[in-house]
């Protein structure tokens, strides 16, 4: 991040903004990937995303963009459900983000084409979630399969997101082939990795045990120095192994807004909605701003205190401002006439 846009981010949490905004653009996916947060049961506070509404076509668009309009995000995360369902007006949406300056990151399984615009856009980004090595990524993600991704990614420099889970580690070499495979392919700017986050009371099998966790850790560690694309450095692997330990000590969930399709419904406590067992949590956004809230100003506080004084501050200003908005919309009080004397 540009040493601008962190001036800007921060002037967003000043006065009560969220700097970043998370819309489930759409309900709809034609995949049934185990282990998929937005469709747990639980995930809009006890009820599933199927249950609320969605929007399409022109009024997919116009809805889209009074609610990016009105919270004034810097960056808008679009995911799902399945995104490029709604190809045709996401790439409206992106259109009008672009001429506002506004970053956009579109998240995926790379199902169908992405389209080509796209590429040429500076303010997008497009990350592909690949669940592993082609075999079990096939079997867990088609019609999402290595080979429409191959061949949908052409043109483009998208991101790499994987999830780790218990079945990844219980092969050796298995992140490392992983790694090495698509660090090598031109098509891919960056990669990124996340470790599965449960939710209290679940227990899937894609959970890591502890040492499945450290042992993970130990592996990044050794692989990010020989490829650079791995999204790393010391403190993103320092705070792996310490996540927040709740939604209020993790800035990623405290700066981020998450909406549901029918941009009303907000997912808390933070993307993965429901109840997750943040002591266990591997999001590499919670994960990297996490890092960031340990590191030290040069007078010696740490960035972490230093926000959290903002996000108070903010607090204020968002109440305030809520107020007035309200205060707008009550009639006036009338005065009784009186009589005569």
């Amino acid at each position: 991040m540009e040493a601008n846009e962190v001036v800007r981010a921060w002037g967003r949490i000043l006065t009560g903004y969220h700097p970043a905004l998370s819309i489930e653009i759409t309900k709809e996916c034609p995949l049934a990937c185990p282990g998929c947060y937005a469709f747990q049961p639980e995930h809009l506070a006890g009820r599933p995303l199927t249950s609320v509404s969605d929007f399409k076509g022109d009024d997919l668009v116009e809805r889209v963009l009074a609610v990016v309009s009105e919270r004034r995000p810097l960056v808008v995360y679009f995911v799902g459900g399945e995104p490029l369902v709604r190809y045709r007006e996401l790439s409206l949406i992106l259109s009008r983000l672009e001429e506002k300056k506004v970053h956009a990151r579109v998240v995926t399984s790379a199902v169908r084409p992405i389209p080509r615009e796209w590429a040429r856009a500076r303010y997008v980004g497009v990350v592909v979630s690949v669940d592993g090595l082609k075999p079990e990524h096939d079997e867990r993600r088609k019609p999402a399969t290595y080979e429409r991704i191959l061949k949908h990614i052409e043109g483009h420099r998208v991101i790499i997101h994987c999830t780790v889970t218990s079945q990844m580690m219980k092969r050796d070499g298995y992140i490392e082939e992983f790694v090495g495979f698509w660090s090598g392919r031109s098509e891919v700017k960056g990669i990124e990795i996340s470790f599965f986050t449960p939710q209290v009371g679940e227990t899937s099998p894609e959970i890591l045990t502890p040492g499945m966790r450290r042992k993970a850790v130990s592996i990044l560690s050794s692989l990010a120095p020989r490829h650079r694309k791995l999204v790393l450095n010391d403190y993103i692997l320092k705070a792996y192994s310490n996540p927040p330990q709740n939604p209020s000590e993790c800035i990623f969930a405290t700066i981020t807004q998450c909406l549901s399709p029918d941009l009303e419904t907000v997912v808390s406590p933070c993307q993965f909605g429901g109840t997750p067992r943040c002591s266990e949590c591997g999001c590499l956004g919670s994960i990297a701003m996490h890092a960031v809230g340990a590191r030290r100003l040069p007078i010696g506080v740490k960035l972490g205190s230093l926000f959290k004084v903002s996000n108070r501050v903010g607090q204020w200003a968002r109440s305030r401002r809520e107020r007035r908005k309200l205060e707008a919309l009550s009639p006036p009080v009338r005065e009784p006439l009186r009589g005569g004397p």
